[in-house]
């Protein structure tokens, strides 16, 4: 090839350089020596201007790995060598890539072809700047006549192969690194967007086009299916560029207000957790998009194309059917300019289409759960939930709903609930799997109910009647299927081995997004809890000798769990509210011994209370159980428990109160002063202090449940002063205190729970009523240990009684109680605080001599 770099080499040269490729090659997949090969093919990639070697190989070798690893070698000399090649060398080195995989395109080895392709596309991105706009026309020329059929089928599926390699290198998250400034790459993908972005989109589409008259007859074979394929991957990957010429300035103001007010989101959040995103490609490309009718066309393929194949159970997913879809669900997040300022109406009827679409993929949910569970592919129900997330992320939750009523004789939020109805049955049923496609598309849909009832802007007038009562017999859904998986697992001989408790954080995500279902319908599914607690309650009280609690105890801990999650938030990082949607869902409930957040309270809590009869703790209070106790006390002392201001701001929400604002004042105040200071609050305060306390006394090794008691529930407790106030004159917690700094029952739990448990004690101090106060409580709650670390530093046979393991472990927990007493030092405690610390540094130096060369365990 002219102007190759390199120049001349002799033959035998080359046939040395290619056997040696070769022997390395076959070294490293036979497992031979393969530090030795490894060395081999590392000096054909650093060699200097290896190309006639490289070509040498690709062009004559028998071994596809061989051929491999000289294409990659040439990319890699290109790249280092850039600044010394010839213009001329480096078309050269495009050209025979180019040409290479066009000869090459029905060869077996496809991942030798691949890389050539890359190779090519890196190179065409190198030398971007530097090429001039004839000499791209000239190389885009040749792949476009490829593509378009011109050189037959193989030639056409190599050339929509290679644009997917180009796209892909001119995209920052998958380019190759070139050590180049950013800029540079900046402008590469700015050029290749503006001028070629959609004209590659069009190939692809007319490529597409060229053989689907074929696919639909009867007439095609693999190739063209291939092809047909390779092109929806082609386009799908192009909208899922990151577009950022898309819009002017003015033009995307006005169309963000127009349609913002007609219910099209244009600031909707990425739909990165599912590597996802929003299509914003500007008003260039309306006319390939949509006003062609591309849409259509392409709904109207996979339809085609479905039916033709129903008897066909794996078509579902194959290629070309997940192309298909791919590509319905990317044009699913199309937005921004490229609709005119009509009021949302275009982009609405575009919505539309693809929804009506996608109901074939996922209607009716009950006979396509059954399919799937009888052996269906489930990969087009699963992109039919994708489809929705989409539409739920552009539309407000009124226009979500409304998308469907122009099809169907209900909103799409009735659909959804009937949807995530049969996922959840399913979900509950399958558990022999970690992750299963119930799983998969259970988390897809909660999403989605995130996305439309998480929203700031979106309150209970926000969701119809209709979609409210969904909403609400979803979740009794929901919680019945829970419930019977939860008896049905009681008996599980591996504790870890419940659906819902492979991984904590995935189980609290989906409480919550439970929990936001619930909150739409709290009127309803409130009483609901109520209802569920108070029977499983019944039961246990009206055992016999005979009956087996296991069960009934299980589902109390699920009913916790969700209970916790609909009264109250997570709350991390933040002061705990109740939650809006509770305080303006009983407008007509004024009383506080009828209100049902005050009722289910007040039920869990008086549970909870049956812990601390040792009778009833040693036959139902399982250590599981009361971390679920626990966990649920923790959040609810932290939302309900003396709230600040009960009688002020918290009651008065504008916007919830219109018409019925008496009502809503009412019943918000019910809610804030049913467990207040001047009411049961202190009574409560009381009986939480003392199961607590029992926790740490009852339930020895039991860690889990320990560190929950410890750094949780306590740190709820002293979170606020003025619960603080009430604290320390409880005599439940007067002995909690005692216990802590005279008594050694709670030294059983861990060094690091001492730490905790001692800043929970300290930080205590701010309720009491002035400094002195302060500063004696910690005397009395520290000094103790003080007096135990000098003694024992003082003593004569220190060095040997120190080694004993009982010694170790208590100077362990006693410093893990400095540390935690000093890291709850207030301006108050100061005095104390500082006076432990000079009383304990002569000793500490002691000790730090002593156990100089301990090993950490």
């Amino acid at each position: 090839m002219e102007g190759f770099p390199g120049g001349a080499t002799d033959l035998s040269q080359l046939q040395s350089t290619m056997e040696a490729v070769e022997h390395a090659c076959s070294s490293i997949q036979m497992h031979v020596n393969p530090g030795e090969a490894e060395k081999i093919i590392l000096s054909l990639r650093l060699s200097p201007l290896p190309y006639q070697s490289c070509r040498f190989i690709l062009e004559t070798s028998q071994i596809p790995n061989a051929r491999f690893q000289a294409a990659g070698a040439i990319g890699d000399a290109a790249i280092r060598e850039w600044g010394i090649l010839t213009d001329e060398n480096k078309r050269s080195l495009i050209s025979f890539c180019l040409c290479y995989v066009m000869e090459h395109s029905g060869a077996a080895d496809a991942y030798v072809q691949a890389k050539v392709s890359a190779v090519a596309a890196l190179l065409i991105k190198r030398g971007w700047l530097d090429f001039a706009e004839t000499e791209k026309m000239a190389i885009f020329s040749e792949v476009k006549q490829a593509i378009l059929g011109i050189h037959g089928m193989n030639a056409q599926y190599t050339g929509i192969n290679f644009l997917e390699s180009l796209v892909s290198e001119f995209s920052p998250s998958t380019s190759t690194a070139m050590g180049l400034p950013r800029e540079f790459h900046e402008q590469c993908l700015l050029s290749l967007e503006l001028n070629y972005l959609k004209e590659f989109y069009c190939w692809a589409q007319a490529s597409a086009l060229s053989v689907t008259d074929k696919i639909i007859g009867c007439g095609a074979t693999v190739s063209e299916d291939k092809v047909c394929s390779a092109a929806l991957r082609l386009m799908f990957q192009i909208l899922n560029w990151n577009f950022r010429q898309s819009t002017n300035t003015l033009g995307h103001s006005i169309n963000k207000i127009s349609a913002s007010s007609y219910g099209i989101r244009h600031d909707a959040v990425l739909l990165k957790k599912y590597e996802r995103s929003l299509v914003q490609p500007g008003p260039i490309w309306n006319d390939v998009l949509l006003s062609s009718g591309h849409t259509v066309w392409l709904l109207n393929l996979y339809a085609t194309l479905r039916q033709k194949y129903s008897s066909d159970v794996i078509w579902i997913d194959s290629p070309l059917a997940v192309s298909a879809r791919q590509l319905i669900v990317q044009l699913c997040s199309l937005t921004g300019t490229i609709f005119p300022a009509d009021n949302g109406e275009m982009q609405i009827k575009h919505l539309i289409q693809i929804l009506s679409a996608v109901l074939q993929w996922i209607e009716p949910p009950n006979v396509i759960s059954v399919a799937i569970q009888s052996g269906r592919n489930e990969s087009e129900m699963i992109d039919g939930c994708h489809a929705l997330l989409s539409l739920a992320t552009l539309t407000s939750t009124v226009l979500f709903d409304n998308l469907l009523r122009s099809i169907r004789p209900f909103g799409t939020i009735h659909l959804l609930s009937t949807l995530t109805c049969e996922v959840v049955k399913a979900h509950t049923v399958i558990r022999d799997e970690e992750e299963t496609w119930a799983s998969e598309a259970l988390d897809i849909l909660l999403e989605i109910w995130s996305v439309i009832l998480g929203r700031t802007d979106t309150d209970k007038d926000s969701v119809s009647t209709e979609g409210i009562s969904a909403a609400s017999n979803l979740f009794n859904v929901i919680v019945e299927s829970h419930l019977k998986a939860a008896a049905e697992s009681a008996f599980d001989d591996d504790g870890d081995a419940d659906y819902f408790h492979a991984s904590i954080s995935k189980r609290d995500e989906r409480l919550g997004s439970y929990a936001l279902i619930a909150r739409v319908a709290a009127d309803v599914t409130v009483p609901f809890l109520i209802k569920l607690f108070s029977e499983r309650f019944a039961l246990i009280n009206q055992r016999n000798n005979t009956s087996d609690p296991t069960q009934t105890l299980e589902e109390l801990y699920w009913l916790l769990l969700i209970t916790g999650h609909v009264l109250t938030d997570s709350g991390e990082g933040e002061t705990m509210l109740v939650p809006e949607a509770l305080q303006v869902g009983f407008s007509d409930i004024l009383e506080e011994a009828q209100h049902p957040v005050v009722v289910l309270s007040w039920s869990i809590i008086h549970f909870a209370r049956h812990s601390l009869d040792p009778e009833m703790r040693r036959t139902y209070f399982s250590p599981r159980l009361m971390e679920a106790i626990i966990w649920f006390l923790a959040r609810w002392v932290d939302t309900y428990l003396m709230p600040l201001d009960a009688t002020k701001g918290q009651i008065s929400t504008p916007g919830h109160e219109h018409g019925h604002p008496h009502g809503y004042k009412l019943s918000k105040k019910v809610l804030l002063s049913f467990a207040g200071e001047h009411n049961q609050g202190v009574l409560v305060l009381d009986t939480i202090v003392r199961i607590s306390m029992m926790t740490l006394n009852s339930y020895p090794g039991e860690n889990e449940l320990l560190a929950v008691t410890c750094q949780k529930l306590f740190v709820a407790l002293v979170r606020r002063r003025n619960i603080c106030v009430h604290l320390v004159g409880l005599d439940s917690w007067l002995d909690l205190a005692r216990a802590f700094a005279n008594e050694r029952t709670l030294f059983a739990i861990t060094a690091r729970l001492q730490r905790s448990l001692a800043q929970t004690l300290v930080c205590a101090a701010s309720g009491l009523k002035d400094s002195e106060a302060s500063n004696q409580y910690v005397r009395d709650l520290m000094g103790p240990m003080t007096a135990y670390l000098v003694n024992i530093s003082n003593r004569n046979d220190l060095k040997a009684v120190a080694q004993q393991a009982d010694v170790i472990y208590m100077v362990c927990c006693l410093l893990e109680r400095l540390r935690g007493a000093a890291k709850a030092t207030q301006t108050r405690t100061q005095k104390a605080i500082f006076e432990m610390g000079s009383a304990v540094m002569a000793p500490l130096l002691t000790l730090l001599e002593i156990y100089k060369n301990q090993l950490c365990t």
